[in-house]
């Protein structure tokens, strides 16, 4: 399924992907999403990038490999859950900062973090599958 039609859609359906997947990673609190959906859809992005322009053209455009991504999601997920034991309360206990960027304030919370992790894990480990399935398919 390597169309015209498919390989000139595909980057700008991947890059509509991506952005919805940050929509659902942020109002996950609010709302049905969050972390783990928001990273299966962006890993189905890179999965119809990397299906139209090849494996080759996925791992030039995301930099890291996939599984640094999961690394550092799982490090970021495991600090959220340990800035509440030095803060001497139960385990991923909800902490909240209100830094001043740029003349406004910015309420960043764990919960906010944590969920980010989520979103990197689920990211980077999809994507290493695919990518690992999608090699092996064309060797």
């Amino acid at each position: 399924m390597n169309t015209l039609i498919f390989r000139t859609a595909a980057p700008f359906l991947s890059a509509l992907m991506m952005l919805f997947s940050i929509f659902v990673l942020l109002r996950g609190h609010n709302a049905p999403g969050g972390g783990f959906i928001g990273g299966l859809i962006a890993a189905s992005a890179i999965a119809i990038f990397g299906i139209a322009s090849g494996v080759s053209a996925v791992r030039r455009a995301i930099f890291f490999h996939p599984m640094s991504i999961a690394g550092a999601g799982l490090l970021l997920s495991s600090l959220s859950g340990f800035i509440s034991i030095f803060a001497h309360v139960p385990f991923m206990t909800a902490h909240w900062i209100y830094p001043v960027i740029f003349g406004v304030e910015v309420p960043i919370s764990t919960v906010t973090t944590f969920d980010i992790g989520v979103y990197l894990v689920v990211f980077g480990s999809i994507s290493s599958i695919f990518l690992a399935l999608e090699e092996k398919d064309h060797v």
